[in-house]
């Protein structure tokens, strides 16, 4: 029996899932939610599915066994909550919410519901990134000993899109702070953070930094580095080190064509991806599939809700630094 999906949220996430449910040949896209109805109407007549501007009437569905949200940051936790409610499974986009407090919220009622949630955090799932992963779950590397991720988008978001985002700690470097418990093995004890406004002086009156940098130190000590800016002249810059006692994994851009041409007056290749729907085509579809094939067989999800809290609980920690100018301790007082 197919799973039938309500996909809310008609930006590019939301229409990069639908497309992918829509593909799976054990799920379908029941209803497109928006509050732009308009929106809706136009993405649910690609698919032959309903369309609500009402996302928690489309939530509460009797054809609707599972949900996508893929809509702004704030209204994430009250649609997960209405669908943890409604008992349907549930694909949330990240970040969970802004505030550490909220998720934890919607983490209980999901754990009350008894449904399952999975995050998306899809950079787990891309191929590159996870031959790093598997180099350093098979020893190759030994010890770890330092991760390092940067990440710089081609260009700044609008100033507006800030004002729901959460700033660039709890939007854009989720997916960093993400990936460092991933790569690391070990949870992180210790944040540092740093931030300038030096590139789109509206991002600074909206209160947000478009530059920064993080440390992250494990119990034992061990080290990651993350660089985030918003502006990288030559495109979607997405790279990850990681240093061992035994070795390096590193993975680099990714590129539209793999040719190189050497001559005597240099060397020269492919600009990386411009922007993440190219650059991470393979993970958006493969985090989709596996959510589906994990709901349909009542298996828990890749990436959980906990997973969603850790990585939130790095992005306040890094915000509170930024702040203060000084470290945060992780752990119990």
């Amino acid at each position: 029996m197919a799973l039938n999906v309500c996909v809310l949220g008609t930006g590019r996430m939301g229409t990069i899932h639908a497309a992918t449910i829509h593909r799976h040949p054990d799920a379908r896209v029941t209803v497109i939610g928006d509050i732009d109805l308009g929106r809706a109407q136009a993405v649910a007549a690609e698919y032959g599915a309903d369309a609500s501007g009402d996302p928690l009437a489309a939530i509460a569905g009797d054809g609707v066994d599972a949900v996508v949200i893929a809509t702004p940051t704030d209204s994430h936790v009250p649609y997960i909550e209405a669908a943890a409610r409604a008992g349907k499974a549930i694909f949330c986009e990240k970040p969970v919410g802004i505030e550490p407090a909220e998720v934890r919220r919607a983490l209980d009622t999901v754990a009350a519901a008894g449904v399952p949630l999975q995050i998306g955090f899809h950079r787990r799932f891309d191929p590159s990134f996870r031959e790093v992963k598997a180099a350093i779950e098979s020893g190759q590397v030994g010890d770890v000993l330092q991760v390092i991720l940067t990440s710089r988008d081609p260009e700044p978001p609008p100033a507006q899109y800030i004002h729901g985002s959460g700033g660039l700690f709890r939007d854009m470097a989720i997916h960093d702070f993400d990936m460092a418990r991933w790569l690391l093995g070990d949870e992180p004890v210790e944040v540092s953070a740093f931030g300038s406004n030096l590139i789109d002086p509206a991002i600074g009156e909206a209160g947000d930094i478009d530059t920064a940098m993080a440390i992250l130190r494990t119990e034992r000590g061990v080290l990651c580095h993350i660089n985030c800016s918003r502006v990288a002249s030559y495109g979607y810059d997405q790279r990850i080190e990681v240093l061992g006692t035994s070795g390096m994994a590193q993975a680099g851009n990714r590129t539209p064509a793999s040719v190189e041409v050497a001559t005597g007056a240099g060397i020269s290749s492919s600009l990386p991806h411009y922007w993440f729907p190219e650059r991470y085509t393979e993970a958006y579809e493969a985090e989709v599939v596996d959510w589906v094939e994990s709901t349909s067989a009542g298996r828990a999800p890749a990436v959980t809700g906990e997973d969603g809290l850790r990585a939130q609980l790095l992005a306040a920690a890094a915000t509170e630094s930024l702040l203060t100018g000084q470290p945060v301790d992780l752990r119990p007082s």
